[in-house]
């Protein structure tokens, strides 16, 4: 069953308070990630920003919680999560299925008036693109493989039974990232950034300049090189370009 009213403490990780900080960034995870993979981002930009990273259900703590069935129902929680929120200036950051997340919390924002400054989408192919995709359909050996082609510089360093345990949250969101469709025309009034690793098997650089189609604003796109988490190789790069967003943007 999902909540009607989603509590803030299992969605919102703050790693480093910022009491005072006049803006606000927003991490959306990846396919299978968790709100920790965007601690190194809350450090280094903290206390001048205030970094929240988002929890999804069924992993780490909240592992015993019930999946999140598709982008809507999930979009539809995280924004009333976040309207508990104090205003601030905010940006969303989403990376593979988060920027697609980010896009439409950031439409539901915008209806409601409560519009973001700016979103940067990563790793993730323009929301009116699709591509036949079915990774969500393979056995569990085939969607380890699959995982492990997406990052192959650290596939040795993917811990196989915390791998296996993730395999739920991984296969769910992977459905809800394959079966997403745009729900008609959208285009955001707020600024749009691409960031994108040029030999990404996830999303070509063509596909990520369709996000300029979504908004009535400013478009820009940074490749890097690398595959679909290029930004591990590129992190220092990725935080400043996010600092630029937090601090330069509103």
């Amino acid at each position: 069953m999902i909540d009607s009213e989603p509590d803030p403490r299992l969605w919102l990780r703050r790693y480093v308070p910022a009491p005072e900080a006049r803006t606000r960034l927003v991490c959306f995870p990846h396919a299978g990630g968790a709100a920790s993979y965007f601690h190194p981002i809350a450090t280094a930009l903290a206390p001048q920003t205030d970094v929240i990273s988002l929890q999804y259900p069924g992993r780490q703590d909240r592992r015993h919680e019930p999946l999140l069935p598709d982008v809507a129902t999930m979009a539809d929680q995280i924004t009333a999560v976040l309207a508990t929120q104090e205003p601030l200036p905010t940006v969303l950051f989403g990376h593979s299925l988060g920027a697609t997340l980010a896009f439409e919390v950031a439409w539901r924002q915008e209806q409601a008036g409560r519009a973001p400054v700016s979103l940067v989408a990563s790793g993730r192919r323009g929301p009116g693109t699709t591509r036949d995709e079915a990774v969500h359909r393979l056995d569990d050996e085939g969607l380890l493989a699959e995982i492990r082609s997406m990052d192959p510089g650290n596939a040795a360093l993917l811990n196989d039974e915390i791998m296996r345990m993730s395999l739920p949250a991984i296969r769910s969101d992977f459905r809800a990232a394959e079966l997403y469709t745009l729900p008609g025309e959208r285009r955001l009034s707020c600024p749009i950034t691409v960031l994108v690793g040029d030999r990404d098997p996830k999303c070509t650089v063509d596909e990520a300049r369709e996000w300029q189609e979504h908004t009535r604003d400013r478009f820009r796109i940074r490749v890097w090189p690398g595959g679909h988490f290029y930004l591990t190789e590129h992190a220092s790069a990725v935080t400043e370009e996010l600092r630029t967003a937090a601090l330069v943007e509103h």
